[in-house]
């Protein structure tokens, strides 16, 4: 059995779209949900299917030994990032070499690096007037969204799209393709 840590700081929507598809699985299991905030959403949402997770302030985060502790207790196999909001520290990056990836909300290596999450990144997109955006999972180095890119799909911008708008679209395509990347790097 392939273990997954997902790491989420918010609503946690794209972390039960991981959870649901690997539920009945009898080769990959996600065996944990840390977050940097107690009250985020994904808490309650992984409750619901008895995934238990785990909240480490942010102080933490700068010094996780007691992280890495819990991931090596867990015997994580690949750290998932879902929307979470916290620097991953070298110390964790050097521990799971190649084994740390992330889902961004648009191309890389356009609208990637410090403060470009979430709307922030819906926002550029429609101001530069693109015609396309989409996701982008890749490693996780020390460089923000500069890690090897693994997978990208796209969708066209829409005139008159609205950042949520082009959010909803770009949710789908992360519901519909991270699990499936995740699948495929733990099994093949």
């Amino acid at each position: 059995m392939k273990n997954i840590a997902i790491l989420a700081s918010g609503d946690g929507s794209n972390a039960e779209a991981i959870a649901k598809y690997f539920c009945n699985s009898d080769s990959v299991k996600v065996a944990a949900v840390l977050s940097n905030k107690e009250n985020a959403g994904v808490h309650s949402r992984m409750k619901a299917l008895e995934i238990p997770t785990f909240t480490f302030p942010r102080n933490e985060w700068n010094s996780p030994d007691e992280i890495l502790d819990l991931l090596n207790r867990l015997d994580i196999d690949l750290i998932v990032l879902a929307g979470f909001l916290c620097m991953i520290q070298p110390s964790i990056i050097e521990a799971y070499a190649g084994r740390i990836i992330n889902i961004h909300p648009s191309l890389l290596p356009k609208y990637g690096g410090t403060g470009m999450w979430g709307h922030h990144v819906h926002e550029a997109v429609i101001a530069a007037q693109e015609t396309e955006s989409g996701i982008t999972i890749h490693h996780v180095t020390n460089e923000v969204d500069g890690g090897e890119i693994i997978f990208q799909a796209s969708c066209k911008v829409i005139e008159g799209d609205t950042p949520s708008i082009l959010a909803q679209r770009v949710h789908e395509l992360e519901y519909t393709h991270y699990p499936k990347v995740i699948e495929q790097l733990l099994l093949n």
